[in-house]
């Protein structure tokens, strides 16, 4: 199931990758870069510019886009055609002669029908020159972006008035990165936004607060109203004020029934919500005026004027047991002190801080990265890197919920994913730009991976697969470690020479 997540449908287009009249072995020719046969010579020139031989081999397109014409000489095309009468003489079975046996080509051809041989022998001529023809992008080219923009009945007509053939391939290169300014990302200066709830002082004592309640036992309150500490069942509603009473509406995401209110956790909710009921006893309605903050989430809400109606359904506080040494283990298995406890509490939510600060500095770093490139992303790239996105979102959804075969199959649908490419495009060039920087910077820089890292990352990424009986390629788990790694490396060598300025919010 999850190998079909990632397996997701490819979008149409008016350009696939072999035109769709060519023949079925064709379509499965590989689109890699190799060096061609020595007989397989052809002649690449500009698209553009047939008649000029000394031109240079490519025309490059918008969006990092190279469009090339091969012009296959007759002698190649000729040798083509009789390696295809060669095959047809040992397959077919042509009434009258034994199979395998030399059959006269003119009743071969006759036998097998021209047709079918004239798409053989272009078949055979585009599987040997085009390598050729893409060794002029060797290195640039980005995998699976080939495609031949020549139609077949083009290729048929020139062929057959001319028994030679010329074609044109497009593809798409790795796109070059250019800064703004030039060298800018050497004296990057960062503001890291810190969340104050990732403070390790504060983080720890409020799971030691969290542990000591736990320990506690809720009892009914029956003489006093509600105080800090208290916990209280509430029923809440809420409708806007308005000059005519009759026009006020109720704000339903504001209302809610049996909710626990635990007023130690008061900041989580509206601000100066608590302020407004405390002192609410069992049984009691309390009303009151409220305006909704500027910075409240909700952006319809903002500066709401409302009246909230506030039902205490029931009371109660926590009876805990003494913070002392004596409750220390039942609070943290193997502490012996409150003060042990405490120090390795704040001991963990150091690692957590320091953990989150750097995480949060990589992505104000990447953010501030793909501000300072301008890349024309090809789109090859672009839907690439916005199917493993989505192929990974699918994947996260299976492992939080079960999805059903026809859910799934909805969610991978030609539609979810084009949709979800047209949605998400601001977010996918961000990223492609950042990782296009990313590999710029580790190149200009000479940044060094060390071997044994290299492959103990992968052999680890292994492990995991096999863990989990999931089919991998190693090659490609060796290419994803490899960018993993280097990125890693490029962003220790940002943050160290950085100005990196860090702000609580």
């Amino acid at each position: 199931m999850e190998t079909a997540l990632l397996q997701l449908p490819k979008h149409s287009s008016n350009s696939t990758l072999f035109p769709s009249r060519l023949p079925h072995l064709l379509c499965r020719f590989s689109t890699s870069i190799s060096s061609s046969p020595s007989s397989a010579h052809c002649l690449i020139v500009p698209a553009n510019s047939l008649a000029d031989p000394t031109s240079p081999p490519s025309d490059a397109k918008p969006n990092s886009r190279v469009r090339l014409s091969v012009e296959v000489p007759a002698a190649v095309c000729d040798d083509c055609y009789r390696t295809v009468i060669k095959e047809f003489t040992k397959r077919a079975k042509v009434p009258g002669f034994r199979p395998g046996k030399n059959v006269p080509e003119s009743i071969l051809v006759s036998h097998v029908g021209k047709d079918n041989v004239k798409k053989a022998t272009i078949e055979s001529i585009l599987k040997r020159t085009l390598p050729h023809a893409m060794s002029s992008v060797s290195g640039r080219a980005l995998e699976d972006s080939v495609r031949i923009s020549t139609k077949f009945p083009e290729m048929e007509s020139t062929y057959s008035s001319m028994k030679s053939l010329r074609y044109d391939v497009i593809v798409d290169v790795i796109p070059e990165v250019k800064w703004i300014p030039e060298d800018g990302y050497k004296n990057l200066k960062i503001v890291v936004e810190i969340d104050k709830e990732i403070d390790a002082q504060t983080a720890a004592e409020q799971e030691l607060r969290r542990r000591h309640k736990a320990l506690g036992a809720l009892k009914i309150v029956t003489d006093r109203g509600l105080q800090v500490g208290d916990v209280a069942i509430l029923d809440i509603s809420a409708k806007t004020i308005e000059q005519d009473e009759s026009a006020a509406q109720s704000i339903p995401s504001a209302e809610s029934k049996g909710f626990q209110f635990d007023t130690e956790d008061g900041d989580k909710v509206l601000p100066d919500f608590l302020d407004s009921i405390i002192g609410i006893k069992r049984g009691e309605t309390k009303s009151f005026p409220y305006v909704f903050p500027d910075s409240w989430k909700q952006e319809d809400l903002r500066g709401v004027r409302a009246q909230f109606t506030v039902d205490c359904k029931e009371l109660f506080y926590r009876d805990l047991p003494e913070l002392n040494d004596s409750i220390a283990d039942k609070i943290l298995s193997g502490c012996s002190t409150i003060e042990e406890v405490k120090e390795t509490l704040l001991q963990k939510f150091l690692e957590v801080e320091q953990t989150a600060k750097e995480q949060a500095t990589d992505n104000a770093i990447l953010d501030q990265l793909h501000k300072m490139v301008e890349v024309d992303i090809p789109p090859s790239l672009f839907e690439e890197q916005g199917r493993q996105l989505y192929g990974a979102q699918l994947l996260q959804i299976q492992a939080n919920m079960k999805l059903s075969e026809q859910q799934l199959a909805s969610l991978s649908s030609p539609k979810a994913v084009r949709e979800y490419l047209e949605n998400q495009k601001e977010n996918i060039t961000n990223i492609i730009k950042q990782n296009l920087a990313v590999g710029d910077i580790f190149k200009r820089e000479n940044l060094q991976i060390l071997t044994d890292e290299l492959v103990k990352e992968v052999e680890n990424s292994i492990s995991e697969f096999k863990s989990h009986n999931q089919e991998y390629d190693e090659g490609r788990v060796q290419e994803q470690v490899q960018e993993v790694l280097e990125g890693a490396k490029v962003l220790e060598w940002l943050r160290e020479r950085a100005d990196i300025q860090y702000i609580t919010n």
